[in-house]
């Protein structure tokens, strides 16, 4: 087995191997040559050469986001470092471990006019968890090694990005057969959860008549069964999920703005509670922000072992502990209550979900029927990687079969990188997986396909409206000038050339009878990655996305 000779190199990669970091993504290039030679030349690691530094950090966040384990990162000197930060936000707000090593040169060499060559040290400042600063030579073993150990264990622990900077000087690319280092390995530390007052707890919730549970972003399987069939079997709890909730029931309102957009004062004062408690990551709809904004709950609790945001203004208490343990402890000496708050809006509910399948009926083909065909279409015990802006709303209007996985970059909610995610996650999970996607956030990440690594049962679907057909219903956006530029970018693209140029199967359609047609076999298997592209009348989805909303009242 060879090394690098490069003992920063060798203390790296042994501190990854001991921690059971294995899946390493390398962009191509020279000065982070001793880092590839470590990281290639060993069998424990599971290499990736993504040559797009941004396309391949949104690679290794969705294997993170599958693996749950930190996947590290590796980039030569100067701007290409640079690249990962989309990405390293999106993990740093969606609590995704990541490993950043950047190749560096040495200090001396750093703002003297060396080419590739910027200031790279704490970089990521405002978006990391740790910023590791490496020093190039022997005399600095001890330091090194401490900073490696601090940030990988901070990654493992702290379910985040870091960051380590890695200079070195040249020759880059010798190696030697034996190790020159034996870093000494800092174990990780277990975090403690703390344990709050249960009697304080349970007293206000005992006298808090209507409750409401709203859940944001969370893996599959995070929430305990047994607690969900507790939770739905309150009436006094009224539980909001969103797709990428992971969490069903029919006691539950999948459909938030399904249910609240029609409301009028005097219904969002019924609805207001007495008591919020939210879990799981960022909310999608902004429609349940402005309610809790516009009327507070007296209590809002926040249950997460490692943050909490005061997304409503009115954040009483940050429960740190896992939503699981927190409600076995809220709930074991309490008797669920009768349905007078949940079964109210139950009714309603179930009203909206009527009127929905009459709109269904009556619309013509748009963005809504496509989505509609789309979710209904996915075979069960997919993967769905849902891009942002408009897929991801629509899909909070529609049932997805409780088999279906669904994940979301919601962290920063941004459209690149989508592509790209959706690729690591299907190769990190080994499940089947579909990519639900818009034109632009495709067309913004389409060197997420120069990538030899995507399963041949991957599938991309394509809702081309061909522009960001999002910005036509916000409030005054048509009537600003320069809107098909500069607002809703326009544009008359289409996916077919990219589809045969990285050898990937294409099919199109651009009505309701196409689109039926090319789902009959869109999921069979095959030689190589799918692409379905379904072209969608811009004009028209804007009018029949607003008019649902006054049809279901």
């Amino acid at each position: 087995m060879n090394f690098s000779s490069k003992r920063l190199s060798q203390t790296i990669t042994q501190l990854c191997l001991v921690k059971e970091i294995d899946h390493v993504v390398i962009s191509p290039g020279s000065r982070n040559a001793p880092l590839t030679i470590g990281f290639t030349e060993h069998p424990f690691f599971k290499t990736f050469s993504i040559v797009d530094e941004r396309s391949a950090a949104f690679f290794a966040l969705g294997i993170a986001q599958q693996i749950k384990k930190p996947v590290a990162l590796v980039c030569t000197s100067g701007s290409a470092m640079l690249n990962y930060y989309p990405a390293v936000a999106e993990a740093f707000y969606s609590d995704i471990p990541l490993v950043v090593i950047s190749a560096d040169r040495p200090e001396y060499l750093i703002e003297v006019g060396d080419g590739q060559t910027i200031k790279q040290e704490n970089v990521f400042a405002n978006h990391i968890l740790y910023s590791a600063n490496c020093k190039e030579g022997d005399e600095f073993q001890i330091h090194n090694e401490t900073e490696v150990n601090i940030a990988l264990n901070t990654s493992l622990e702290l379910r985040g990005p870091v960051h380590i900077n890695a200079p070195f000087d040249e020759p880059l690319y010798e190696r030697r057969n034996d190790l020159q280092v034996r870093p000494q390995h800092v174990p990780i530390r277990i975090i403690e959860e703390s344990i709050p007052d249960f009697e304080e707890l349970q007293s206000l919730w005992n006298t808090s008549g209507k409750k409401m549970i709203l859940v944001g972003a969370m893996s599959p399987g995070s929430l305990n069964s047994k607690i969900a069939e507790r939770l739905a079997s309150d009436g006094e709890v009224l539980v909001l999920t969103e797709t990428t909730s992971n969490v069903r029931h029919p006691n539950f309102v999948p459909a938030i703005d399904q249910l609240i957009s029609a409301l009028e004062n005097k219904e969002f004062e019924e609805l207001r509670p007495d008591l919020l408690i939210t879990f799981g990551g960022m909310i999608i709809s902004k429609r349940i922000k402005a309610f809790l904004r516009k009327y507070p709950p007296r209590h809002h609790w926040h249950v997460d072992t490692k943050k909490a945001y005061d997304t409503f203004f009115i954040l009483s208490q940050h429960v740190k502990m896992s939503p699981n343990r927190f409600f076995k402890n809220l709930l074991k000496e309490i008797e669920p209550s009768k349905p007078a708050y949940r079964d109210t809006w139950l009714a309603i509910k179930n009203h909206r979900l009527k009127k929905h399948a009459e709109y269904l009926e009556v619309i013509p083909y748009s963005d809504f029927k496509v989505y509609y065909n789309l979710f209904a279409s996915i075979p069960k015990n997919y993967q769905v990687q849902i891009a942002n802006s408009a897929a991801v709303r629509y899909a909070q209007l529609f049932d997805l079969d409780e088999s279906l996985k669904v994940f979301c970059n919601r962290g920063t909610s941004g459209i690149d990188g989508s592509t790209s995610t959706a690729i690591g996650a299907a190769l990190g999970s080994n499940t089947r997986t579909v990519l639900v996607t818009g034109d632009l956030s495709f067309f913004y990440d389409s060197n997420a396909l120069w990538n030899a690594y995507i399963p041949k049962d991957f599938r991309i679907i394509i809702i081309n409206n061909a522009g960001g057909g999002i910005f036509r219903i916000l409030p005054g956006a048509k009537e600003t000038d320069h809107f098909k530029t500069y607002f809703e970018t326009t544009h008359g693209l289409n996916a077919k050339n990219l589809s045969e140029m990285f050898g990937i199967g294409y099919l199109a359609a651009s009505d309701e009878k196409q689109l039926m047609e090319c789902l009959e076999d869109f999921y069979s298997e095959s030689d190589v990655p799918r692409i379905l592209e379904v072209f969608t009348p811009a004009e028209l989805n804007d009018k029949i996305l607003v008019d649902y909303f006054e049809f279901i009242q």
